[in-house]
């Protein structure tokens, strides 16, 4: 199988690019290397460098391809509330993009990155794709108007789509330099460089954090599951357990054998307070199994932070 991965020199974009590789498919990637790297691939794949968002290059990358794998975006909340434009710009027209010329080229089906925070502060919990969607950001919009293009183009054109919506990724290939970088990134890298994290807010909002081996798997599952249960439609990914940021601190603190004090901030605006999700449809539709523990995920990516991080003596107290 031939597959386009946009965005595929990124955190979870790289990571699918090995899997597919992994089970021999040939693979091209598209990425304008803005927050993506290409040390993330292989030596030898096919690379182009362009942006989502211009539909001739979208057009020569999709070209031959069965399966696209739509992962580029600009990520963050609160990027998004400082520029929401910009977001509005990679996420929505990006998508856009990606699924007009999938379906001018015949593509099967398209795979596409949403996100839990769809669903803004949901009241119902563990929460199920039938929630009410009341999102709390323009990134969270923007996700939302992607599902609602992939939906309409399967009911338009008949272009398979499946949206995974997910609940904070995490593990090995994760920035950590870059004023929007996720919280387990940061968290690492403050405790190895031994300086005490920051956490905004009190620390017990929680998190439904997802392995990104496990993100992968739901990403080939999704490309492959029958269309007649699954097209047209979005699901969650995750883990189905949450832990709150403290907690997340207590077990980084474990693994590394250090005593932890946080330095706590104001809450970010557009954060929601909990986030549990129901994985039950995707199980049932996709036959995807989380198979990597919470502690075993961060064991893996506090170990390749740790083959990077440069030594330190200090100890956190």
């Amino acid at each position: 199988m031939r597959a386009l991965v946009t965005g595929g020199a990124g955190f979870i974009g790289s990571h699918l690019v090995d899997a597919l590789l992994a089970r021999g498919d040939d693979v091209v990637v598209l990425d304008n290397l803005a927050t993506g790297r290409l040390d993330n691939l292989p030596a030898g794949v096919e690379v182009i460098e362009g942006d989502v968002t211009d539909p001739d290059t979208v057009a020569r990358a999709v070209a031959g391809c069965e399966v696209v794998f739509h992962q580029a975006a600009l990520g963050s909340v609160a990027r998004s509330v400082a520029d929401p434009l910009a977001s509005d710009q990679a996420n929505v027209r990006g998508t856009l993009a990606v699924l007009d010329a999938a379906h001018r080229a015949g593509v099967r089906r398209v795979v596409l990155a949403s996100s839990s925070s769809v669903y803004g502060g949901a009241s119902q919990v563990p929460t199920p794709e039938t929630a009410p969607l009341v999102p709390r950001s323009p990134y969270a919009v923007t996700k939302l108007a992607g599902e609602h293009y992939a939906r309409v183009f399967w009911e338009l054109h008949g272009l398979e789509t499946v949206c995974l919506r997910y609940f904070n990724v995490f593990g090995p290939r994760q920035r950590h330099d870059s004023p929007y970088a996720a919280v387990i990134p940061l968290f690492v890298d403050a405790l190895l460089r031994g300086v005490p994290p920051r956490v905004h807010g009190d620390g017990r909002q929680s998190r439904d954090f997802t392995f990104v081996a496990d993100a992968v798997a739901a990403n080939l599952r999704a490309a492959e599951a029958p269309a007649d249960r699954c097209a047209g439609r979005a699901y969650n990914i995750a883990r189905g357990r949450p832990a709150s940021l403290l907690e997340l601190l207590d077990l980084l603190s474990d693994e590394l054998g250090v005593s932890v004090t946080p330095v706590h901030t104001d809450p970010r605006p557009g954060d929601v307070r909990h986030s549990h999700a129901d994985i039950s449809a995707a199980r049932r539709d996709l036959g995807y199994a989380p198979a990597v523990s919470f502690r075993e995920g961060l064991a893996r990516t506090l170990a390749w932070f740790r083959e990077r991080a440069q030594p330190t003596q200090e100890k956190i107290s």
